[in-house]
């Protein structure tokens, strides 16, 4: 009989994740996804925290620097997808994401590889609603709105595969409302777009590391 702390790390079954790196990250203005996070380059360790609630059912979609990027996951789970048109906006790898997935994906967990604050627990306690309601969009709940990381049952999946330009998953996040079941994840309100953004969430990890 499994202990219930062997079935909280087993994969999520029928859920595949969508790790979003393609961008160019011309406002932080280098590869933010070489910043080192626990350790190790922020994308691989991104890459491992989803991998811890899905396992191999993973694809990181990859763009600008997709061979320098490429080579830091070559002993991971993730399956990687090239955007060739990512200088075209997120929307076009939501695409790509999304038409990599498998016929038996039952949802999508949609995150971004910059959310560096963003925990295992906070992508298992989304995998968990999303599993009491499988058939509504399980969504980051913060500051007062939805957003990514998000989970999109497939129904949803049409929708995706028609988003364009900088139209990502929030886009539509906000046409159906009434389908998104929100869980609250203050963390997601942080993206690193800029060196002051990285600044904030590093002085904010040391006070946290304080206190605890």
């Amino acid at each position: 009989m499994k202990s219930q702390a062997d079935a909280c790390c087993e994969p999520v079954a029928g859920l595949h994740a969508i790790l979003l790196a393609a961008g160019a990250a011309t406002r932080f203005g280098a590869a933010k996804q070489l910043l080192p996070l626990d350790g190790v380059p922020l994308l691989r360790a991104m890459v491992s925290r989803a991998a811890e609630v899905v396992g191999n059912a993973l694809v990181v979609v990859l763009g600008a620097r997709a061979q320098e990027l490429g080579a830091l996951l070559a002993d991971t789970p993730a399956r990687l997808v090239i955007n060739a048109d990512w200088s075209e906006g997120i929307g076009s790898s939501v695409r790509q994401g999304v038409a990599s997935l498998p016929a038996e994906c039952g949802a999508a967990l949609l995150l971004l590889a910059d959310q560096a604050a963003i925990t295992v627990q906070d992508l298992r306690e989304l995998a968990a609603a999303w599993q009491r309601q499988p058939a509504r969009i399980a969504a980051a709940g913060y500051d007062g709105t939805t957003g990514v990381p998000a989970i999109f049952p497939r129904a949803c999946f049409p929708a995706l595969l028609r988003l364009r330009g900088d139209a990502g998953a929030r886009a539509l996040l906000r046409q159906h409302p009434e389908r998104v079941l929100p869980v609250a994840m203050p963390r997601a309100a942080l993206d690193i777009d800029t060196p002051e953004d990285w600044r904030l969430f590093q002085e904010s990890a040391a006070a946290s590391s304080r206190i605890r």
